[in-house]
């Protein structure tokens, strides 16, 4: 085996690369971007915040179920830009509603009316059955601008005594990164470090009526905040009642619901809205994501007369919430959900998505779970998540891994059956290929290091010299999960061109300036 040392030298290369790529329609799919993944990366890695751990993969189309990376390798989506394109990449309505308007009026801010903004307050009212929407952009702002909301209620409705207004979370809760959304959170990766925090929220476990009358009891709670199925967490989906059980408890103690529907909602789970699985209705609703198919920044908070005009004029607002372009999108997304019967795509799809995949060997999988097309499987602890999702990406299927051993599967909701089960295909293939892999490197590959053997490292590197039987490296930054001892001896997977893997040892200390030689030999997996 040699190495292509024109192709390798001076490339920034992550060490799970990407294997067998096809570059015959890149033209086809990206006719601007004359440019290859390797230098996409180094380019964010160079100019962009360190703020996100991507895939190795540089996406330039999109289209239905399938993205397109720079060479021209196709993938199915399976996470939907976290359930943001629920209606598939680039749906021609939406696409043609959002050029349409484009060519008429884009912005006017909330200073002046809009022909557009009230037609769109009025579908999307009667659409879900609320007296009233509060227009904002993204996410979390819907669930700033919920908080917001419920305590103004609080204060005017329930009579909460001044600055004293109470929310109750979850535990694994995740509506965003602002302030007020991490000091609702319970994961130390997204508050460590940004306090202080925001008071008067209060936390309890998940899928725990108990918890939650004896949370309610406080006179000073004006609202409950929920996600019908944890996302980020891990596709946690509750008990079946939880959710009724909240309708009810929130009613007698006179607390407002908050649904977050964000991932949830907008046919994900196999109805138009979570909440919908239980036949109950909260008191403020928030969505976003695929309120605008993945096309333009949308979100909305419903709610009713009593709630929404405890707002009044210069207490709330944005520049852009409601603009003419997001609404008109949000017309044609909302549409694209019900003429096309994606919900009920969802529900059909995801019940043969879970059955096919229960099969899967429990000493790699312990757990397939979900709703409609909102999924996840659990990886076992032998094994790394993340490595699977390379694997994934390698053989054809995007995915991402949450809160560490869990992979969200979450295809655009246009995915046919034919298509559906190719993609199963592909999982079901990936997970054997690592349960044979990890057989065979049981029969005595490597030397042990310590009591636990040698780890699997992930790391970006430099290629500053190629020949055909040895790799150079200038400069190693290992992923923060990982700590390593001076002159500890580590496992490392170093994908080289042409997309060979080699297992080589590296001396890990204060800096990695070279790595050990390897030749033909070597062992190859």
């Amino acid at each position: 085996m040699h190495l292509n040392a024109n192709r390798v030298d001076c490339y920034q290369l992550h060490v799970f690369g990407e294997k067998g790529l096809k570059t015959s329609s890149k033209e086809a799919f990206c006719p601007s971007a004359q440019i290859t993944s390797q230098e996409v990366f180094a380019r964010e890695e160079k100019y962009g915040a360190h703020n996100y751990h991507p895939l190795p993969v540089a996406i330039c189309h999109g289209k239905g179920v399938f993205m397109w990376d720079v060479e021209g390798k196709k993938y199915y989506d399976f996470l939907s830009a976290y359930s943001a394109v629920n209606q598939g990449h680039c749906h021609p309505k939406i696409v043609s509603a959002l050029k349409k308007q484009a060519e008429v009026l884009t912005l006017t801010s909330r200073a002046f009316y809009s022909d557009v903004l009230g037609e769109y307050e009025e579908f999307i009212t009667h659409f879900f059955g609320y007296d009233k929407v509060l227009p904002m952009n993204t996410g979390v702002e819907g669930g700033e601008t919920a908080c917001k909301l419920a305590r103004k209620w609080g204060y005017t409705k329930k009579k909460i005594p001044k600055n004293q207004a109470k929310i109750v979370f979850v535990e694994g809760n995740f509506w965003g990164r602002t302030l007020a959304a991490i000091s609702s959170s319970t994961d130390p990766s997204s508050y460590e470090g940004f306090g202080p925090f925001m008071p008067g929220f209060v936390i309890i476990p998940y899928n725990n009526l108990e918890a939650l009358d004896e949370a309610l009891k406080d006179p000073t709670v004006c609202a409950f905040m929920v996600e019908p199925i944890q996302g980020e967490a891990g596709v946690v989906v509750p008990a079946n009642g939880y959710l009724r059980g909240v309708r009810d408890l929130c009613s007698k103690h006179q607390v407002l619901w908050i649904a977050d529907e964000i991932q949830t909602g907008l046919g994900r789970t196999g109805r138009m809205l979570a909440v919908d699985h239980e036949n109950v209705r909260p008191d403020i609703l928030i969505l976003g994501k695929a309120l605008s198919g993945g096309i333009f920044p949308v979100s909305a908070v419903l709610a009713d007369n009593e709630v929404m005009l405890c707002i009044k004029p210069g207490e709330h607002g944005s520049t852009y919430g409601g603009n003419p372009l997001g609404s008109k999108v949000a017309i044609a997304a909302l549409e694209v959900l019900e003429e096309e019967k994606l919900a009920q795509n969802a529900e059909n799809l995801g019940a043969i998505f879970r059955s096919d995949l229960s099969g899967l060997p429990k000493d790699v999988v312990s757990c397939v779970r979900g709703k409609g097309l909102l999924n996840a499987i659990v990886i076992n602890k032998e094994f790394d998540a993340w490595e699977v999702c390379v694997k994934l990406m390698e053989n054809g299927l995007l995915a991402k891994p949450t809160h560490g051993d869990i992979i969200r599967l979450a295809p655009p909701l246009v995915i046919t059956e034919d298509q559906l089960r190719d993609a199963i295909r592909i999982i079901k293939d990936t997970i054997m290929s690592l349960k044979k892999k990890k057989a065979g490197s049981k029969k005595g590959q490597g030397t042990p290091v310590g009591d636990d053997g040698p780890r699997r490292v992930r790391a970006q590197a430099r290629v500053v010299g190629a020949g055909s039987s040895c790799v150079g490296i200038e400069e190693m930054r290992c992923d923060e999960r990982f700590s390593y001892e001076e002159k500890k001896q580590e496992v490392i997977d170093l994908w080289v061109w042409p997309h060979a893997e080699w297992r080589m040892n590296f001396m890990f200390g204060e800096e990695v300036t070279a790595a050990s030689e390897c030749d033909e030999n070597a062992t190859l997996f």
